[in-house]
């Protein structure tokens, strides 16, 4: 795998410093990030709440980073990303705030140093959005919203 080099600042409170980013295994694509609280964060049925990381980054330009849920805790324990993907652009350097969606019915409970999503690199090209009158024929065409052309049988 390319490696990115990343400078990251650890964040202190109450006297204690904020864990690193961690790949979990030699070919994971991510790295876990943890919270970083200074008491317990319940977070409701149905509620959201702002974790913090204690985690600060310089991205080198050209990149970006996803902020990913950890599946096991979606799907063993229904908490999500509150927006699916967070996204930390190459000119940030604020702490790293996870929003945690509890879809279970169970209030679930964050404690300090709990994994609660990854952290990916990417490369972010930057757009140049040219206006043209027509766009080149494909075999999809304008087959639909997703590949499966869902959408259709509405009239959309």
């Amino acid at each position: 795998m390319e490696e990115c080099r990343i400078n990251i600042r650890l964040l202190e409170r109450g006297g204690r410093r904020a864990q690193a980013p961690v790949y979990q295994t030699a070919g994971a694509a991510a790295a876990d990030i943890y919270a970083f609280l200074e008491a317990d964060a319940v977070i409701p049925p149905g509620g959201i709440r702002m974790i913090p990381t204690g985690l600060c980054a310089a991205l080198p330009e050209g990149t970006a980073a996803l902020v990913l849920a950890r599946s096991g805790l979606a799907m063993k324990r229904g908490i999500c990303l509150a927006n699916g993907v967070g996204l930390i652009d190459s000119d940030f350097r604020g702490e790293i705030m996870v929003g945690l969606l509890n879809t279970s019915a169970d209030a679930y409970t964050v404690r300090d140093g709990d994994r609660i999503a990854q952290i990916m690199p990417v490369r972010a090209a930057r757009a140049v959005f040219a206006r043209c009158e027509t766009l080149d024929d494909t075999a999809r065409g304008e087959g639909g919203f997703g590949s499966t052309g869902y959408g259709k049988e509405a009239g959309v």
